[in-house]
């Protein structure tokens, strides 16, 4: 309850995207000695020196999102998965991307034993989206980059943390 109130109070009014981040058990998503501060507005560690954010960021980029139920969703930056789960409740595809095996591989598992069957987890570099990867309703960004390349942007909404 008190992880819904903390992200309407920040400004998140999208019901959809309340219920899922409800609904998707971020404590799954951390490393097994942050599983106690799961739910706390605060982005926590995960292997390679990377992070998973914090519940309002992934919240709040998904509300600008406005992902429809028959959009598919590019995200670039898999990290243990969790802002693709979020994500995946509420598109039709996710296919998510991360450069580190160390984290695509367990993400990939650990998306497909919580049942997430419409997510694709690829290990690669997001400046170099697969050729057959195909069109994308939305992008997301959820790894830090300096800047955006031209061609993965054109003519989809996209939000970056």
């Amino acid at each position: 309850m008190m992880f819904q109130l903390t992200l309407r109070r920040r400004g998140i009014s999208d019901q959809a995207v309340l219920r899922t981040m409800e609904e998707v058990p971020r404590e799954v998503f951390v490393a097994a000695g942050d599983r106690d501060y799961a739910y706390r507005d605060s982005a926590l560690g995960i292997a390679c020196g990377q992070t998973i954010s914090q519940p309002f960021v992934v919240a709040y980029m998904t509300e600008q999102l406005q992902v429809g139920k028959d959009h598919r969703v590019l995200e670039i930056g898999t990290g243990s998965g969790y802002q693709a789960a979020v994500l995946s409740r509420l598109c039709k595809h996710v296919l998510t991307i991360e450069r580190y095996r160390t984290l695509a591989d367990p993400a990939r598992q650990r998306l497909e034993k919580l049942g997430y069957h419409n997510i694709e987890v690829l290990f690669g570099d997001g400046f170099d989206i697969p050729a057959g990867a195909g069109d994308f309703d939305r992008i997301i960004v959820t790894a830090a980059m300096e800047e955006i390349p031209e061609s993965c942007c054109s003519g989809s909404r996209w939000a970056a943390s």
